[in-house]
């Protein structure tokens, strides 16, 4: 089978990311980059199309105006400050007008060549599923800020390209930030053994769901067998397992229909279906409208 296109634009240099947004500054190194963000013009909105990113982001951020956050199935509005954390390789996109100022950074994993955690083993706070986003009051806000200055201090007065004091403190910041997650999730209980393998079999699913349609080709990727893993999909979620993967295709498919212009015949190939016949079939069964009317009425929206 050729290779399958990006569906989404995909950012795998911090700087080419940048200038998507667009933002006028750059980073002189390629790994890690700080940048503040201060109140601008309140009256220019800011919206960005979903999209994907092959390194890691998280931010600290004051809100003193109106702001809508968009990240997977969710929307938050106008949170007073919040953290966010968000992981490669997830679809992300926002929108909100240039209230928002703190501290924003952006790093690869590259960054540490001096100490190679597993980053989604040591530090929670990056999930592979989904961004996570904690609200919370300016007092705490300005609790958090200290420890974010402390890094863009040291990246901000180095002479170096390679920001080697700002990567160690950066580091200790992350283990900050991981006590402070893990007291503000004090009231959610230990995952169970199902939980764990759904939150597996979920991850499995972004990455294979263009080539693996079956329950059975997940539990052999997961040394299980397929009822094993449809019972304990069913207790942990209340869904059946073959729904997580059809709802996976069907938010690519959504993205692609609505946010490219695509012809559906191609975007039925890109998503390896074997027809666009199929492709509709599929597509009206799960959205209730076929690819030509979804793509029309969400251009009458905007």
């Amino acid at each position: 089978m050729g290779k399958i296109k990006t569906t989404l634009p995909y950012y795998t240099e911090i700087n080419d990311f940048l200038a998507s947004i667009p933002w006028p500054g750059r980073t002189t190194d390629p790994d890690f980059y700080c940048l503040r963000l201060k109140p601008l013009n309140q009256d220019l909105q800011i919206y960005r199309p979903p999209f994907k990113r092959s390194f890691y982001f998280f931010a600290l951020l004051f809100n003193s105006g109106k702001i809508e956050v968009n990240y997977g199935d969710q929307t938050i509005h106008n949170p007073d400050s919040y953290l966010v954390f968000h992981s490669p390789n997830l679809v992300y996109s926002f929108a909100h007008n240039n209230a928002l100022e703190g501290y924003v950074i952006y790093f690869k994993t590259e960054c540490f060549s001096f100490f190679k955690p597993d980053f989604h083993q040591q530090f929670s706070l990056f999930d592979v599923l989904q961004t996570n986003l904690f609200k919370f009051d300016q007092a705490t806000f300005k609790q958090l800020a200290p420890h974010f200055e402390a890094v863009f201090s040291a990246y901000e007065g180095s002479a170096q390209s390679r920001h080697i004091e700002a990567r160690v403190k950066l580091l200790g910041l992350l283990y900050y930030l991981e006590n402070f997650a893990l007291e503000k999730k004090k009231d959610i209980s230990l995952a169970t053994a199902q939980q764990n393998l759904l939150r597996k079999f979920i991850q499995l699913i972004d990455n294979h769901y263009i080539n693996k349609r079956t329950v059975k080709e997940y539990a052999n990727l997961l040394s299980v067998t397929a009822n094993h893993l449809s019972q304990s999909v069913k207790n942990a979620s209340g869904k059946n397992a073959l729904t997580f993967i059809a709802d996976r295709l069907t938010t690519e498919a959504r993205s692609l229909i609505q946010y490219t212009d695509f012809e559906v015949a191609e975007i039925a190939y890109q998503l390896n279906f074997s027809d666009p016949a199929n492709f509709g079939k599929f597509f009206k069964k799960q959205v209730g409208l076929s690819p030509s009317e979804f793509r029309k009425q969400n251009k009458q929206l905007n």
